[in-house]
């Protein structure tokens, strides 16, 4: 008996074990391109004098991107690790960024582009297209390694 049966179902989880990295990958594109659509959308209320809210598709990317990476993380621990340190790392900085956007827009100053946020996701992206894309490049990563 494993302590997390009765919280995550693991026979199940094992069952989808080999899509995680991919449906990560997917998750992490969807989330980079509602971010540049959030993006727009703040830049869009500032410009109205209308107060900033958060993009509902963008926090909604992000919890599914959580709660994968932390699903990936039962699967493949090493892998999993990485992943979701890295989600996590990428989620707060959104959150602070949000609060950047809204101190900017209150005191009348150009809303900037997420930047803290695009070079996470940049990183989240490069390791989710690792371990999704690992079998493109597995011969010659063995031969070399």
């Amino acid at each position: 008996m494993q302590p997390l049966q009765f919280i995550v179902p693991l026979d199940v989880l094992e069952a989808i074990a080999p899509a995680l990295p991919a449906v990560i990958l997917v998750f992490v594109l969807a989330n980079m391109a509602t971010r540049f659509l959030g993006h727009r959308a703040h830049a869009r209320q500032a410009r109205e004098d209308e107060e900033i809210t958060r993009y509902t598709p963008h926090t909604l990317t992000s919890g599914a991107l959580v709660v994968a990476s932390l699903l990936y993380l039962v699967v493949a621990p090493h892998g999993g690790m990485v992943m979701s340190v890295l989600v996590l790392g990428m989620f707060v900085t959104d959150f602070f960024e949000f609060e950047a956007r809204q101190v900017e827009a209150r005191n009348g100053m150009d809303v900037e582009r997420p930047k803290g946020g695009l070079a996470a996701s940049v990183l989240v992206l490069l390791y989710a297209a690792f371990q999704s894309l690992f079998f493109l490049i597995a011969d010659v990563w063995t031969q070399i390694i």
